[in-house]
Formats: structure tokens, C-alpha cells, sequence
């Protein structure tokens, strides 16, 4: 089993963006986010310690302009808080075993995927593309994308 953790070495080549956003609690800009408007298929893991945070086929479009997922790959790498922040209530999401704040969650999402949308930052997350999960050390989340018939499946969730 993968040790996942903070690793400096990681923090120390993180842009300004990331940087702001992961250590800060930053919130980077609707729209412009390397992966709001990403469809491809794959995992998306935390930039700081790599642990498997959400996956593609949980991804769907909430029109936020940030990237949103109905659940976590593996809720144990996930932490929930309380944010009151800027006056307003809300559920903070970071990342277990980096610490990096990754967004926040809110229950306006699908109601038929558990009514969940997490609201995550691009800049907190490295995309791992399928083909690349065994390669990338992935590999044990490979079959959340093969469907019966042993293809790849590359559908989000339907929003």
C-alpha cells in the first residue's frame, strides 16, 4: 500500500496558483482551471501528496466552472471542515494526508448521484489519464473505468 503524505520537495515546484490554493485556501477563478472542462478518463489526485482524490466517472458539469465530482475515489482521503470564511457557511475540502485544501462541498449536486457536489480546485489536482494509471503507481483503480465488457468506459456522470 502507497504511503501518501506532504511532501516539500512537491510544494517547492507547485506554481504560485497552486501554491495559494493549496496552502493558502486560495480559490483560483471560475473558468480557468486546467480541468474544468476536462473529459477525459482518469484520475484526478492530490498535486501536494498524490493520493487518489476523484475519479472521471464521477465528474460531471455543474456549470460552477470549477471541476465537480458527486464523491470522493476514496473518502478516507478526504477531510471535511467547517469554513466560515468571508461570511459565509461552508464545508471545506482537503485532502487527508497532504492537508492541501482542495475546495468545498455543497448539496445542490445530483440528486440521484447522493445530491453531493464537490466544488474542487484545478490547481490542487494532477490529472492521471487511464492509460497511464498502471504506469503512474494507479493501477488498483483501474477498474473504476472498464465497463462488463471489459472496455474503457469515458462517460462523466450526467449532471
Amino acid at each position: 500500500m502507497t504511503e501518501y503524505r506532504k511532501d516539500p520537495a512537491a510544494i517547492q515546484k507547485l506554481t504560485r496558483e497552486q501554491y495559494a490554493v493549496t496552502q493558502d485556501a486560495a480559490t483560483e477563478r471560475a473558468f480557468t482551471g486546467e480541468y474544468w472542462d476536462n473529459h477525459d478518463t482518469g484520475l484526478y489526485v492530490d498535486i501536494v501528496s498524490g493520493e487518489p482524490l476523484f475519479a472521471s466517472i464521477h465528474k460531471y458539469d455543474s456549470g460552477s466552472g470549477w471541476p465537480s465530482f458527486t464523491v470522493p475515489v476514496d473518502p478516507a482521503n478526504v477531510v471535511l471542515t467547517s469554513d466560515n470564511t468571508y461570511g459565509m457557511r461552508r464545508t471545506e475540502v482537503r485532502s487527508a494526508h497532504g492537508d492541501s485544501h482542495l475546495g468545498h462541498v455543497f448539496d445542490d449536486g445530483p440528486a440521484d448521484q447522493g445530491g453531493l457536489r464537490y466544488c474542487i480546485n484545478s490547481a490542487a489536482m494532477r490529472f492521471v489519464p487511464v492509460a497511464e494509471l498502471e504506469s503512474a503507481g494507479y493501477g488498483g483503480f483501474a477498474s473504476l473505468f472498464t465497463n462488463d465488457d471489459g472496455t474503457t468506459t469515458d462517460q462523466e456522470v450526467a449532471s
